[in-house]
């Protein structure tokens, strides 16, 4: 097997092989473009390096050996060599784009020999050791796993000492100076010298990226944005190209549109004499791109014409890296950017004008989830006429915000774990923080720039985000921010950011819920016109259910009455009912109920205007409404006129050791009848009502937890007895369908039988993912990450659906359904039915609809179109 691929032996439809990165510069290469020569070490070694204990095989040690040597033979340039010597960069690609998740080495090969050498050499002695001292720290930090802090401290000191303000003020006597304390302070933390010899620095590179490929930012990335941990990483190792070595060198990062907003223009930044790091970590604010044309036209206007070509290319707005050494432009990189959601959008509506995609084309480019990110707060207009930003920065990714602040992400992560609305406010962010930004409401950064780590990541994960707030100060010792006018924000306090703007207020600012129309509308339509799958919401009120048609609900797959019983006046009501002796005092509070339980229904028939309703009959355990303080209890006695201990007892006794597998669902109807009647009652009553006022009303009764046949069959003649009852009573008629949920696995394998009475099934993934595991879904999370950080499972159960073991009774119960009644309807109604990768399992299945919550449906009207393409690809 080959394990190793020099950049002109592939091409971009390798990247399942070499990885995204390896594959773009082999395709950049093929076309013509400036690039660095190098070679990839492909995905397949990641996976042998696993397999064979952590350890890179002699085969692959020796391929690696034997294409650098073709490298040399290329570039004229020997590895080690003291005058002429060839220096790589060492850079992570995985086949999904995942910035800052894993290691990068820039200027290995440098020695103490070769740098006195190269110093001569190049009569430019400052350059080689910013390079050597930047290559100590990169080593150390990603390759032996030491802070960078410790070299930090002494570069800070350094420049205070000499009472400079940048890296470039110092001079070639201070990096070697610099590059001679880091050399220290390695053998300090080491107990061993800085090693000299290049061969084994790029080992020791190339095994730091393989094992970076699970260090804890990579997998949590991974599980986020459902990348399986088979897939590994390649290694890019390639010819070093310097942007540090003098005032007509420069390094940046640009997109071919605004990531931000999608306009079509050249956007991003550079920074003259210095290296990659440098901009994308924020250590200096760096420049626009357009002033690079004042600056050096002619590599400006290359790398505009490189920029169209790229484009054009690959059909999509493209990310780039690049260098400038000497005037001389080169390609480092380049991959489909990282765009927010509107951005996205627009990018493919303008890519399907312009002629350069189709409408099925133009729908994969849009990551289902990104739509999350339009779908959220702005700030209410009237409200910021009347309050003044304290800071400006650099409006990073859209969105509003606001919180209390913390100045460490894991503060953040526990107070947002906490419940509470949070702002993560950093100097700058690292990859390290990617937890505590992805539970944060917004991130602030005092450094860096529109492409630094918190503006692409923020972008990406659709959190609001503003960077580069110079006016701000913070302090992160005492955990404060002071304002220009000495105005102090201690932890805890509130502010609110503005990521469209990027304005900084103080205190808590008014948000509005937003509008969806122009580009959004156009691109959704295209998404309807494709998919096969309905997609209906999970609403048990008149304001969800009216926010889910905004978004495109076609009807409502999940009506939770439970949800409907816990208002004050309600409440009463059903405790009586459950503490009641005789079925008679039952039926007496039922009857207070039954009003209120048809008025909440009148109202979601009207707002789905013809659109089914499925309503699904009382599910969880007693108990859950009853008091369990004594105080509570006492009121609740004598409200009903019963005695403390009486009551006390009959509360006791309703307590189960396993309620969500005890007396609930359709066993409640089973040993309370009268419960099914009325809430039948509830439905045809609100629906021949509804009817009557000229709206189509389409009922769906759908029993909860049926595990046998002879259940739902009980249940079902109750339920069709009192619609008759009703229909006669009124003298009017309506259309209706009773089905069930399969959500536990034994209805699966019994779904032939059970769609005997059943005209619809709805697969309830939360209870039967449960329930197939073994596992709470309320104990769960406390135990998972250690199924995640020890590779057990790679995403959760609860929130992605599990295709092996649940997909398959899903499968069972869609085949067996279907063999009794063809026509069955078939749903899905746990939050799965908002997450993509389960919509297009639905798709794939067979089911007749996906329901979830009402932000969530713009999302699964896109997956489910994007599941109607693949699928119609795969043909």
């Amino acid at each position: 097997m080959k394990y190793v691929y020099m950049f002109s032996e592939g091409n971009k439809d390798m990247k399942n092989l070499l990885g995204g990165k390896g594959a773009n510069l082999a395709e950049m290469t093929s076309i013509g473009l400036p690039v660095p020569r190098g070679f990839t070490v492909t995905t397949e070694a990641c996976t042998n390096y696993y397999d064979s204990g952590k350890k890179i095989s002699d085969d692959i040690r020796n391929e690696i050996f034997e294409k650098l040597s073709e490298l040399e033979n290329i570039t004229g340039k020997k590895m080690g060599d003291v005058t002429n010597p060839l220096l790589v960069s060492v850079r992570s690609g995985a086949r999904a784009s995942m910035p800052g998740m894993m290691d990068t080495v820039l200027n290995l090969g440098l020695n103490d020999e070769v740098c006195v050498n190269f110093a001569k050499e190049t009569n430019n002695k400052r350059f080689v050791y910013d390079s050597y001292r930047r290559f100590i720290m990169m080593f150390a930090d990603v390759v032996k796993g030491y802070s960078k802090s410790s070299f930090e401290r002494v570069l800070d000191k350094y420049k205070e000492d000499k009472k400079v303000k940048y890296d470039t003020d110092l001079d070639e006597n201070d990096m070697y100076d610099i590059a001679m304390k880091f050399k220290s302070i390695y053998k300090e933390l080491s107990g061993g010298d800085f090693p000299q010899d290049p061969k084994e620095q790029l080992i020791e590179a190339v095994t730091a990226v393989f094992r970076s490929w699970n260090n804890e930012r990579a997998i949590y990335y991974r599980r986020m944005n459902d990348i399986p941990s088979s897939w590994g990483t390649a290694v890019n190792v390639q010819e070093m190209v310097y942007g540090n070595k003098g005032d007509d060198c420069g390094t940046g990062v640009a997109f071919t549109r605004n990531p931000a907003t999608g306009e079509k223009k050249l956007y991003g930044e550079y920074l003259m004499n210095a290296q990659g790091e440098d901009v994308v970590a924020g250590v200096r604010t760096p420049q626009s791109i357009d002033t690079l044309k004042e600056v050096m036209p002619k590599a400006y206007d290359e790398f505009v014409h490189t920029c169209e070509i790229l484009e054009r290319h690959y059909k999509d707005m493209q990310d780039m890296e690049f260098t400038i050494e000497n005037g001389k432009l080169f390609m480092l990189q380049t991959r489909n950017g990282k765009r927010t959601g509107s951005a996205a959008i627009k990018i493919a509506v303008d890519l399907y004008n312009e002629g350069m995609i189709t409408k099925e084309e133009a729908l994969l480019k849009v990551e289902p989830k990104q739509l999350d990110q339009l779908l959220h707060p702005t700030f209410d207009s009237e409200t910021l006429k009347s309050v003044t930003p304290i800071a400006k920065g650099l409006a990073a990714s859209p969105g509003a915000a606001c919180g209390k602040i913390y100045f460490t992400a894991s503060d953040a992560t526990n107070h947002a774990k906490n419940g509470e609305d949070v702002i993560l406010v950093r100097l700058e962010t690292s990859p390290e923080d990617i937890e505590g930004m992805n539970l944060a409401r917004g991130v602030l950064t005092i450094r860096g720039g529109m492409t630094s780590h918190a503006a692409v990541v923020a972008r990406g994960m659709g959190r609001c985000c503003v960077s580069g707030c110079g006016e701000l100060t913070v302090n992160e010792d005492n955990k404060t921010l002071t304002t220009s006018d000495g105005v102090v924000f201690k932890e805890g306090d509130y502010i609110s950011i503005d990521g469209s703007v990027g304005n900084v207020y103080a205190g808590e600012v008014k948000t509005v819920e937003p509008e969806i129309s122009g580009d959004f509308e156009t691109f959704m339509s295209w998404a309807d016109e494709v998919r096969t799958l309905e997609v209906r919401t999970n609403a048990d009120t008149k304001r969800d259910a009216h926010q889910a048609v905004k978004f495109g609900a076609e009807g409502i797959g999940l009506c939770r009455t439970e949800h409907m019983f816990f208002e004050k006046d309600r409440i009463f009501a059903i405790r009586e009912m459950i503490v009641s002796d005789t079925k008679e005092q039952r039926q007496k509070a039922l009857a207070k109920l039954l009003p209120m339980q048809r008025g909440d229904f009148e109202e979601l028939f009207k707002e789905m205007n013809g659109y089914p309703v499925t309503i699904r009959f009382l599910d969880p355990p007693l108990h859950e409404f009853v008091p369990h303080t004594d105080e509570e209890i006492k009121e609740l006695s004598k409200d009903l006129g019963v005695k403390f201990d009486d009551l006390k007892n009959k509360i006791n006794n309703l307590h189960e050791f396993n309620p969500m597998m005890g007396h609930r669902g359709c066993r409640l109807s089973i040993t309370y009848p009268e419960i099914a009647v009325m809430q039948t009652r509830a439905v045809i009553e609100a629906a021949i009502n509804v009817a009557k006022s000229g709206i189509k009303v389409k009922p769906e009764i759908m029993i909860p937890l049926v595990g046998d046949p002879k259940e739902l069959k009980y249940i079902k003649n109750i339920v069709v007895e009192t619609i008759n009852k009703v229909f006669e009573e009124q003298n009017y008629k309506v259309e209706y369908m009773i089905g069930t949920m399969i959500e536990i696995p034994r209805a699966a394998l019994l779904a032939n039988e059970i769609a005997e009475d059943a005209e619809f099934f709805s697969f309830g993934t939360n209870d039967l993912t449960q329930m197939t595991y073994g596992f709470s879904r309320d104990d769960a999370g406390k135990f998972l990450n250690d199924y995640y950080e020890k590779q057990i499972f790679e995403s959760d159960p609860f929130a992605r659906v599990d295709t092996k073991g649940v997909g398959q009774l899903i499968e069972i119960a869609v085949e067996k359904g279907k063999k009794t009644r063809p026509n069955i309807e078939l749903g899905i109604c746990g939050e799965h039915g908002g997450d993509p990768s389960s919509v297009e399992f639905c798709h794939n299945v067979g089911l007749t609809y996906v329901s979830c919550s009402p932000f969530r449906v713009p999302i699964a009207r896109l997956a489910a179109a994007q599941a109607a393409i693949k699928s119609e690809g795969q043909k």
